[in-house]
């Protein structure tokens, strides 16, 4: 799964954009922990997806 996969997932969840820090984009949702996303254009984050999405509450 892709970074950009992983962001389209968090926006479908109520997940906004609110700053990014260098390759790193974070996410914020209310009354939850930042979820930091690093991003690589098109490159495949492995394991690591399922470990933001599980930190995300998703899936």
């Amino acid at each position: 799964m892709t970074a950009k996969q992983i962001m389209d997932k968090l926006r479908a969840n109520s997940w906004t954009l609110d700053r990014i820090n260098g390759s790193h984009h974070v996410f914020v949702k209310n009354g939850r922990r930042p979820v930091l996303v690093p991003f690589h254009g098109n490159k495949d984050i492995g394991n690591l997806a399922k470990k933001i999405l599980q930190e995300a509450g998703i899936e």
